[in-house]
């Protein structure tokens, strides 16, 4: 599949602490990517949704994983990101920390990156009606939610 057909991609960044070893990058790298990389992972439950099925004005939504982002990184992002009009794109940072993920049991992990994911497509919602894009974002939150259930 080429980068060009995927209308939900994912993005993963782990916060620049200079304080954490490449030992401590590492564990958290291991204890995250999983969720997303790997053959049970998110990306590979959302590379069937073609953004043809639900409009034509937007054609790249990007999860971004922000993991453990440091306070300034933190002040930096946004609930979601401005519509990039030429791209037809638009990006959602997911805060990943302690409190949300890493402290959490398997099952509470899972449900918080599914929750996670559809509140911010509630968000997207909102910019699409702003921007009175064609984007039909109530078949994409219902697809969405049938395929994270999966997860």
């Amino acid at each position: 599949m080429e980068n060009n057909d995927i209308f939900i991609g994912c993005f993963m960044s782990i916060g620049f602490n200079p304080k954490l070893s490449e030992q401590d990058f590492d564990k958290i790298d291991k204890s995250f990517s999983p969720y997303i990389w790997q053959e049970k992972g998110i990306r590979n439950k959302l590379t069937f949704f073609k953004y043809e099925k639900y409009g034509s004005d937007l054609k790249l939504i990007l999860l971004q994983f922000n993991v453990k982002p440091t306070l300034l990184e933190l002040q930096k992002l946004k609930e979601i990101e401005s519509y990039r009009s030429k791209e037809k794109s638009i990006g959602i940072p997911i805060i990943v920390n302690d409190e949300n993920f890493f402290s959490k049991s398997e099952s509470d992990r899972i449900q918080f990156l599914k929750n996670s994911i559809l509140q911010k497509i509630d968000l997207l919602a909102g910019v699409v009606k702003k921007k009175k894009l064609d984007t039909n974002m109530s078949l994409l939150k219902a697809d969405l939610e049938k395929v994270l259930n999966e997860f």
